[in-house]
Parts: C-alpha cells; structure tokens; sequence
C-alpha cells in the first residue's frame, strides 16, 4: 500500500470545516478510555491522512465491537463514512467517528503509511453556516450548560469527567425554561429544526418540531435511595419518534403544559441510548428533559403526523415474549364490570375492567384496563379500541395490559379501524372466536399451541430458556389428592388463602379484613400420561374442575361431609383422556434443575377433529 492511497489533506481539511466526503484514513494507535460512573468504555484513536496526523479522535460507542472483535486494529486502513466535530474548550476539535468500514487490516499492512505530521490546529476557521451530520460544523461555542456535554480530548481526565457528564439522569434540580412562540417556525431567528432522526448523542446543540402522540400519567416511586415522580411522551415528526422521560421537577414544570395531539419545539434536552425492554418506539435513542430543557408551542401543526401504530394481530401474540409492548387494534366483544384488587407492592386499591377483544383472525384476547381507564371506559355498541404498548402476559397462555405509559384510542379515526368496525358488523357479530384461555366446547384442536408428547419435551428441553406452550392427547394415571385444595378469600378477586381465627371469622392478610365464610380452590397434582412418556402437572381452579367433573365448593363439602364419596371422586377421574394446553418451563431451585408444568386447559375430546389431525401428520410423513 502507498501514500496515494489515504485521503491526502482529508484531516486538515475537517478539523477546518471543509466537508470531506468518505475520507480514507489510517489508524495509527488507539487507546481505551474508562470513564468513572459510565457503563460503555471510549476509544480514543490517533489518525493519519498520510500526510498529517490527529490524535483527537473518538470512536463512537456503537463501534465499539471492531475494536474489541480486533477486526479494527493498529494500523488499519479504513474509510471514515459518517462523522461529525465538536469544538471544545474553544478551539479545540474533536472528531468523533459515526459509521466506518475497515478496508484493510492493520495486520496485513504492517506499517505505518507515508510520514505524517502531527497536526496543531490554529484558530478554528469557520465557512458558511450550515452542515449536515457528515461534516464539522464552522466554529462552534462552548459546551451549554445542561445541553448534551461531549467528551473532550485534552486529557484523559478531561474525557472521563465528560463522559461522566453524559450518563446524568435527568432528575437534577434547577430552573426549568418554558417559552412561548406565536410562529410555526423556528422562533426568535434560532437555530435551523433538526428531524428527529438526525439526533445523537453526540450533537451539542439541536432543535426538533415535534408532535406530542403519547403522554403517560404521573408515576411515582420510593426505595432505599429516595422517592421521586416521572412522565414520559412520545414525540414524532415527519421522520421518525422518539421517546421523551421527565423526572421530578420536570413533571411539575412540563407535565400540564404538553398535551396529546399538539405541536411543540424543543431543545437542550439529554440523550442517550434507549432501553427497548420499557418502550415500542422505533428509535436507538431516547430524551430525558433536563435543568435546562426549553419547551416552545408551535401554532401550526398541519405539516407533522400524528400517532404511528405497528399492529399485532390478535393470533400473532403467541410469538411475542411475555412482558414486551405491543400495539394491538381490535373490537370489543365482552366489557367486562369495574372491580378492584390490592396492589402487590403498594397494598392499595386498584381499579380494572377487563375486555375482550376480537379482530379477522377469528382468535380474541383479554385487555385489562386500569385505573381511569377502566372507570371511564364505555364499551356499549361494541367499539373499537387501538392500544399502543399493551404489556403483552402468558397468563392465561396470553393475556394484554395497558400500562400507564399506554396510549388508548376508542373508535380510532384509521384505516384499520374503520375495516375492523365494517367486517363486524357484517360478520364478525356472529361468529365464535378462539381465545388463548379456552377453546370452547369440545376444543380439541389445540388451538394455536404446538402439538408434542411428553417424551419431546424432556429431550428438546422446552422451556429451558422461557414458558413454552404446547398440546397433547393424554390419560390421567394417578391423581394426588392430599393438600389438593384450600380455603380461600371470598372476594372475587382475590384467592389468597384465609387465616381460620377460631371465631368463626377467616381473615385475608392480603385484604387485611375477616369474613364469616370462604371459597374453595383447587391445586391439583395430577399425573398425565402418553403413548410416549408421562409426567407430573399442576392443575389450578377451572382444570381440575374439568378433569374431577365437580366444582371446588361442592367437592369441599365432601371433604369435610363424606369422605369416602369425596376418594371415590379421584378414581372416578382416573383412566380418562383429555386434550391438554399445557405451560412448560425448566426451574431451579437448590441448584436442582426440574421440568414444571402447568395445565392450561383440559378439553374433552373431539374423536372426528383428532382423527383429522392424525391422517394431516400422516400425510406429511409420506411427503
């Protein structure tokens, strides 16, 4: 390799201003930067064009992986495809590296090409007034206070204390700037509006227009390190969304004054790498309103979208993990009535609906409202609701709940929405939908679950890594009957077991109150076998019930009445075949691995589908 092949001038030329597209540059050494309270390490790189060398230079942290994997090594030669500068401590540059791809090994070329010179910037030259985000900005100020610090390359102290800066949360006390506009455009002459899918970490100074298209309520929250509130909302524009969080004095300066559906500029807001675990938004990063976040209502709002949707089909839920966010559409089939529970955590009163939806999958779920939600919902005439980020639960086998960060449209003005209401009225008002829980009367097609036998189970190690849900055709052999029931609160929503006070009177701790009387529940050891293998079940309330032909309360009665009617139940319920949903998943406990699983559902059998089923699988034996 020769010194024609690098991007002669190509530094000079940046560290300046001057755009320079696609700059072919070798790495002559680099440095890994810990900084003190940040999770991800910097790299620091020392550059040359062949005919000067830089050594303020960074890696972005995305890239971290080629240097790590070696694949980005001492020497190499590679060429630099998106970048960006940052002026620092005044006419200091900082050339941070966005996107590259390595074009040759340093390995392979095994010396240092041409014999460059260090590089010593003199004041920071400045030409016209405006560069995208593949260029260095003309001379730029200072670091604001508040806004998005960057890392310095003066020192590496100076790095890490930077870096440090960056990782702030956005619960920093101080004054907080809400300013109004009576433009559509930028206000005051300002800065030109970024789109939203321009922002990175590693701009200093931004302005987006965006709309407001979800806004969670106020949470709160208190462990050993202090108590706090947040909010978040979902900000969109023409290119993209993004996801916006305010801590404490944030959510009494901002919370009133965003609203759903309204237009607004901000700016010197914090940045960082989004956690996809809590959100559905479509974006690598997310905000965090900070001490010096500025907030501008815009007067028009012709030009942006409003709310974005990526639906689910109803029978696509079983491919969606437990606890991931999913928008789903659908319309209301059952409304449930008001009740209310006791939080696990805070032992207060929640309020919750349940619905049932349904769409032209022919499949329907259950969406739990909660809250005002649940109080104000009005599901007469069978509406159609859209939730964006429902919390997708196996409860059930799947089951959806709106979260406070969810955003709930009734009869919402789409596409979607209107094809949705159509073909109910048409047809869906009468026909049977499958749900996740129960397949109906004589359901033994196994609805959308797999069909294995226990012997598959065991050697595939289903559920080593999360629940899977599968059918099979099996025969109970032995039922255990000991400690297979207890005496549980009465309240409907609430089966915790009830403390006998000798009174008379049986207290519920979880509802901390004390009733005349009880519920039975059922949890039944049961052992299921198959043509291949047999194995030990769970079977809570309403699959027990099923499978021993007697409900809870009057098999109680038995057992405290008659207990030779109440074995003779059991064996009549052994020998019998059923269809079985069941939930598997692989648990340790003292270091000892076990198979558990729960029965779901226990069907009777259909003999002319399962024989239907049975000449398919033959028929694809013979394929």
């Amino acid at each position: 390799m020769t010194n024609h092949n690098l991007s002669s001038g190509a530094l000079e030329s940046i560290i300046n201003g001057v755009n320079f597209d696609r700059p072919i540059l070798q790495v002559i050494s680099s440095k890994k930067i810990t900084a003190q309270g940040s999770s991800a390490d910097r790299y620091r790189l020392l550059l040359s064009d062949g005919e000067v060398s830089y050594s303020h230079a960074m890696l972005a942290t995305q890239l971290n992986s080629l240097m790590e994997s070696g694949e980005l090594d001492n020497l190499a030669v590679i060429s630099v495809d998106k970048y960006l500068c940052n002026t620092i401590q005044g006419d200091r540059r900082v050339m941070i590296l966005l996107d590259l791809h390595v074009i040759q090994k340093g390995t392979e070329v095994g010396q240092r090409i041409g014999n460059p010179q260090q590089y010593k910037a003199s004041a920071v030259q400045g030409t016209n007034s405006e560069h995208n985000s593949a260029q260095c900005p003309p001379q730029m100020p200072k670091q604001e206070g508040g806004g998005q610090s960057f890392i310095s390359t003066v020192s590496d102290k100076q790095v890490n204390n930077n870096i440090k800066k960056e990782n702030m949360n956005g619960s920093s006390k101080g004054n907080y700037s809400i300013k109004a506009s009576n433009s559509g455009g930028t206000p005051g002459g300002a800065s030109r509006v970024h789109k939203i899918d321009s922002l990175t970490p590693y701009q200093n100074r931004w302005k987006i227009r965006a709309r407001v298209t979800q806004k969670s309520g106020i949470r709160t929250w208190s462990n050993s390190r202090g108590e706090g509130k947040l909010f978040s909302v979902t900000l969109t524009d023409d290119s993209a969304e993004i996801r916006a969080t305010g801590f404490n004095d944030a959510v009494d300066k901002f919370y009133d004054l965003l609203e759903v559906n309204k237009v607004y500029f901000f700016s010197k807001a914090t940045l960082k790498t989004a956690n996809k675990q809590y959100t559905t938004v479509q974006n690598d990063y997310e905000m965090t309103f900070n001490a010096d976040t500025m907030i501008e209502p815009s007067d028009d709002d012709s030009s942006l979208p409003t709310m974005n949707f990526n639906f689910v089909k109803i029978n696509e839920l079983d491919s969606k993990a437990p606890n991931t966010l999913v928008d789903v559409i659908g319309v209301v089939k059952n409304c449930g009535e008001i009740s209310t529970i006791i939080g696990k955590q805070s032992q207060k009163e929640i309020t919750k609906r349940d619905l049932q939806i349904v769409d032209q999958s022919g499949m329907s779920v259950n969406v739990t409202l909660w809250g005002v939600d649940a109080q104000q919902f009005d599901g007469s005439g069978n509406p159609v609701i859209a939730v964006k980020g429902a919390k997708v639960s196996d409860y059930g086998g799947r089951s959806l709940s709106a979260m406070a960060t969810s955003q709930i449209i009734h009869n919402p003005d789409l596409r979607e929405g209107h094809m949705l209401k159509g073909w109910f009225e048409h047809d869906g008002h009468n026909m049977d939908f499958q749900g996740y829980r129960n397949d109906g009367p004589g359901g033994g097609g196994g609805g959308t679950t797999n069909w294995m036998c226990f012997a598959e189970i065991k050697s595939e190690n289903v559920g080593a890594d999360k629940p899977e849900y599968f059918t099979t055709k099996a025969t109970v052999l032995f039922l255990r009957k000991e400690n297979c029931m207890y005496q549980a609160c009465p309240t409907e929503a609430c089966n915790k077991k009830v403390v006998d006070q000798g009174n008379g009177m049986y207290r519920c701790e979880k509802c901390a109150r004390e009733f005349p009387n009880y519920k039975w529940r059922m949890i039944l050891s049961a052992n299921l076998g198959d043509y291949s293998d047999n194995q030990w079940v769970t079977c809570f309330q309403e699959s027990a019930e099923a499978m021993l032909g007697i409900k809870a309360d009057e098999l109680g009665s038995l057992k405290d009445s008659n207990e030779a009617a109440f074995d003779q139940v059991f064996q009549d319920a052994c020998f019998k075949s059923y269809v079985f949903k069941l939930r598997a998943k692989v648990e340790t406990y003292n270091d000892e691995s076990r198979l558990k699983t729960v029965t779901m559902n226990a069907s009777t059998i259909d003999f002319k589908e399962q024989s239907q089923r049975l000449i398919e699988e033959i028929k694809k034996l013979q394929m």
